[in-house]
């Protein structure tokens, strides 16, 4: 049973990555535009405090690298205000959210405005 169950987790991980091109890389970045890459870049002095800025921003050089557009990218725009990707709320922004939506306002507009705004 011992030797069944090796054979079958090794065939697995074979096809597994044979099937994917290969292990993920350490440092693989997703390709960006130069316009959503200075969107990234712009979107972390929205961040409540100084270290949550340094810190967006060395997540940014750390998942992204210019190169071509990308059209999965998730970039939202709201009271003249553009992001992409995931946005790491503070606690006073994640009460703003809380708020917003209470009042009607949809999930990623309060997201983006308490963000840009709280």
């Amino acid at each position: 049973m011992k030797w069944i169950t090796t054979v079958v987790v090794f065939t697995t991980t074979t096809l597994a990555t044979l099937l994917t091109g290969g292990p993920p890389v350490a440092g693989d970045r997703q390709p960006v535009s130069t316009d959503q890459y200075r969107i990234l870049t712009r979107q972390c002095g929205y961040a409540d405090t100084a270290q949550a800025r340094r810190d967006c921003r060395a997540e940014v050089g750390r998942r992204y690298v210019v190169g071509a557009r990308s059209d999965t990218l998730d970039c939202r725009t709201y009271a003249g205000i553009t992001v992409c990707g995931v946005i790491k709320l503070g606690e006073a922004e994640k009460k703003c959210l809380r708020t917003s939506m209470a009042s009607g306002i949809t999930y990623r507009r309060a997201e983006v405005e308490c963000y840009a705004l709280a």
